[in-house]
């Protein structure tokens, strides 16, 4: 066995981690032929069969020679290979490689089976040009910590084992292994941010400092310890700040004794705790400054592409931006079905007995949205009440009061969506409720 081919599989068998199915991303590219050809000899030694996964993006004319160069190769090593197809072309104002990189990933976190391990073969070079990229873009500790060796991926796991290797190793290996790959044109493209970074900046550096790549594979390990160092500290803030049983919600005074440098902190993992797009910086120092500095009375909002935080008394509440209903919106609801609400909720009727809503005699109800004026008098409480004030009662932020179903019997508020029963339309104990 060669020199390189020893020092790439000794380094592969000692950074594979554990599973019953290990999936190689297979472009049909060196680096990733590489790696099926590594696993293919390590097959008897591993706790889990070996497979490959091809994703074709549409985006070449070629892409059908190269989907069947890897049915080829795979079925010469005895591989299964399954075949994904996504449509990766860029919609206007949306960068090429960002719309790639989106759409395979979600396809294969999709196809992953349960507990397998999905392998890429990004190597050391590809680690230092993710960190320089991150570092152009402004990037704060998580971004530079740039790709981990591991992470969670649908209901699996993504491995990156020649993270720690340099790329002219797994090049030597090719070649003395005298495999066949596909050379992509695209990624000869120095339009594209990383092909420049590629092709004509780093060799440059590389000229200057040698040995770059390893410092700067060395510094993302280093900002990867930061962020997990950041995110650890947020979470304790979190338990300080967050309000019980409302993920979306912070409690503003325990979030104004922080110092500034752990709020922003907090508000980055909290966003990112929620599922929603990061803040840039300026919209981190816009959420502190704005929201926390306004009046009690006043309603400030801050909002970012796919997101908002609003604040409201004492709390920040977090959320995607509102989609406002028509307060002419009416629809008659059989209560047999959910019923799709313009604002995107379904409202629901469970069955209950002796409380709740009255079943009325029609079996429907009609469901609308506040207009204004609106009074009732709440079951068990004396005297008829302003909707306006019951909200404040209640304290129901002023943005979500207008988008509470309101449900009419006969034309009369019955109920104002999970906050009260009017009156007089209550089920009683031996009635049928919801």
């Amino acid at each position: 066995m060669s020199t390189s081919k020893n020092e790439l599989i000794a380094s592969l068998a000692q950074r594979l981690a554990p599973g019953p199915n290990y999936c190689i991303a297979y472009s049909g590219g060196v680096d990733s032929h590489v790696l099926l050809h590594a696993m293919c000899a390590l097959r008897d030694r591993l706790s889990g069969r070996v497979c490959a996964v091809h994703v074709d993006h549409s985006l070449q004319e070629q892409s059908v020679e190269w989907t069947r160069h890897c049915e080829r190769v795979c079925r010469s090593l005895g591989v299964p290979l399954s075949l994904l197809r996504v449509d990766a072309r860029a919609r206007p104002g949306e960068s090429p490689e960002a719309r790639a990189r989106e759409l395979r990933y979600r396809a294969l976190a999709d196809w992953l089976p349960p507990g397998a391990v999905l392998l890429t073969a990004h190597h050391r070079d590809d680690q230092a040009e993710t960190l320089l990229l991150q570092l152009f873009r402004g990037a704060g500790a998580q971004g530079l910590a740039a790709m981990p060796e591991v992470a969670p991926l649908g209901r699996g796991r993504l491995a990156r084992p020649f993270l720690d290797l340099a790329r002219a190793l797994i090049l030597r290996y090719a070649h003395e292994q005298h495999l066949q790959w596909i050379d992509d044109p695209s990624n000869q493209d120095t339009r594209y941010d990383r092909n420049l970074l590629r092709h004509r900046l780093l060799p440059v550096i590389r000229q200057r400092w040698h040995g770059i790549d390893a410092v700067l594979a060395r510094s993302a390990r280093l900002q990867a310890e930061q962020s997990q160092l950041a995110a650890a500290l947020a979470r304790i803030d979190l338990d300080q700040c967050a309000v019980a049983g409302q993920a979306a919600q912070l409690y503003a005074p325990a979030f104004v004794r922080l110092a500034r440098a752990r709020q922003a902190n907090l508000l980055r993992h909290w966003i990112a705790a929620n599922r929603l797009p990061p803040p840039s910086a300026a919209v981190v120092e816009q959420v502190i400054d704005c929201l926390l500095g306004a009046r009690r009375d006043a309603m400030p909002l801050v909002g970012w592409s796919g997101a908002q935080v609003r604040r409201h008394d004492d709390r920040l509440y977090l959320m995607r931006p509102l989609v406002s209903p028509n307060p002419d919106w009416r629809r008659v609801w059989d209560l047999r079905a959910p019923l799709l609400l313009p604002t995107g909720d379904r409202l629901c009727a469970l069955p209950v007995h002796g409380r709740g809503l009255r079943v009325p005699p029609q079996g429907s109800l009609e469901v609308g949205f506040r207009q204004g004026g609106e009074v009732l008098r709440p079951a068990g409480r004396r005297g008829h009440h302003r909707l306006k004030k019951l909200f404040q009662e209640w304290r129901v932020p002023h943005w979500q009061r207008g988008c509470v179903p309101l449900l009419f019997c006969d034309g009369a508020l019955a109920a104002v969506g999970e906050f009260c029963v009017a009156e007089g339309y209550q089920a009683g104990q031996e009635e049928k409720g919801i």
